[in-house]
């Protein structure tokens, strides 16, 4: 080792010295090579075929926010995957749901998730919900080269707001432009869908258990109207997975929870295929 290196052990001391809070910028200083944006790819022509992730949406109630997603990716027209998971907790207040190119998303999600560790350990408390919002847009933003071959991420990241008391909702594209949005919130290739139910069905005095349900209904006509999202797949025991995130913390459904509501619905559609029907006035 060169005699103007300091080191402990077999780390440098860069390593072991408290600096910027943000650990993007730690590895971007010193091995730039490992983050996801920083890659390059082999010349293509045309669209990479990869893996992708599809519906994910979001509603808020008035103890705090539900993010959900269904289990299905897809490459191309066929089913690569039918359990894949797309919702994440990124910290104890807060959850990610990816869509788009699930090999780079599920690595951006692990890496947003040492970024807000690391400033809690370094900073010695947690960022703020639009603190960690704007630290995803970054994120997503260097990705940017690769969105435009094809391999985008776009999440929908959610979480309760312990100073503002409430669960808010943020959208992003793959630019890594923000927007909170009122309510509810889809992404991914059958968002048009589960938009337009959560349209139709949310009220804004929703308890716990009629936004998990809401969600699981969006995701269901998601399914009925888009190949690439799946819905509750009995045979195999495959079941949306959601997220409840309040005052509490997050928490996931357990999978008898899961499908309790899907089968609960399924049921009903049985009877009425389209789903419930909201009031004309």
């Amino acid at each position: 080792m060169e005699a103007n290196t300091r080191s402990t052990g077999r780390l440098p001391a860069a390593f072991l010295t408290p600096g910027s809070s943000s650990f993007m910028d730690f590895l971007s200083e010193h091995q730039p090579e490992i983050l996801p944006g920083r890659r390059q790819l082999p010349p293509t022509q045309g669209v990479i075929e990869a893996p992708h992730g599809t519906t994910i949406v979001a509603v808020t109630f008035p103890g705090g926010v539900v993010l959900a997603g269904d289990r299905r990716a897809t490459m191309g027209n066929v089913i690569a995957q039918r359990d894949i998971e797309k919702v994440f907790p990124a910290d104890e207040y807060s959850a990610v749901g990816i869509a788009g190119t699930a090999g780079l998303a599920v690595e951006m999600v692990k890496l947003f998730q040492l970024e807000l560790e690391h400033f809690e350990k370094v900073e010695g408390a947690q960022l703020s919900l639009e603190g960690k919002a704007n630290r995803l847009s970054t994120m997503i933003r260097s990705n940017l080269g690769m969105a435009m071959q094809g391999l985008a991420v776009v999440p929908l990241f959610a979480g309760y707001d312990v100073d503002r008391d409430r669960g808010r909702i943020f959208s992003y594209d793959v630019t890594g432009g923000r927007s909170e949005e009122t309510n509810y919130a889809a992404t991914g290739s059958g968002s048009v869908f589960a938009r337009g139910a959560m349209k139709k069905l949310f009220r804004e005095d929703l308890t716990e258990e009629q936004a998990t349900t809401l969600v699981v209904q969006a995701l269901y006509d998601a399914a009925d109207d888009d190949s690439a999202t799946g819905g509750p797949d009995v045979a195999r025991r495959i079941y949306p997975i959601v997220t409840v995130i309040t005052e509490d913390g997050f928490r996931r459904l357990t999978e008898e929870e899961s499908s309790e509501i899907a089968r609960s619905i399924l049921q009903r559609r049985l009877e009425r295929p389209d789903g419930p029907r909201a009031a004309l006035l």
